[in-house]
């Protein structure tokens, strides 16, 4: 479970193309096994906590005569942003890859009082 504490909930999203491996014959496309790639995101607006953050998978291009194998997840959240992680394993040839993602937290005000 996760907690918010503050009674001003702010959400950012946004969409992110992860990679175009079949374009330049990257490892999603001609490797095989297990394979990784992690994509950075800042988000616009500092959050107050670490939020919660949902990432999806919006668009992916596969070879159709092979296993579709695929693991999208977010990794180490702070206030400040996240990374996208996306996986495949096996003989599976991803072409590309769109995912978007969801935060969730708490966000300052300029009414706050920050009393010590």
């Amino acid at each position: 479970m996760i907690t918010i504490e503050s009674h001003r909930l702010g959400m950012q999203r946004g969409s992110l193309v992860l990679f175009s491996d079949y374009q330049d014959g990257g490892a999603m496309w001609t490797g095989e096994g297990p394979r990784e790639l992690r994509k950075k995101v800042a988000f616009p607006e500092p959050f107050r906590a670490t939020p919660m953050v949902q990432v999806s998978l919006s668009m992916w291009d596969v070879d159709g005569k092979h296993n579709s194998r695929m693991d999208i997840s977010s990794d180490g959240a702070t206030p400040e942003g996240f990374v996208i992680v996306f996986r495949t394993w096996g003989d599976s040839r991803v072409a590309r890859v769109r995912a978007d993602w969801l935060a969730l937290g708490g966000v300052s005000h300029e009414d706050d009082w920050d009393i010590d």
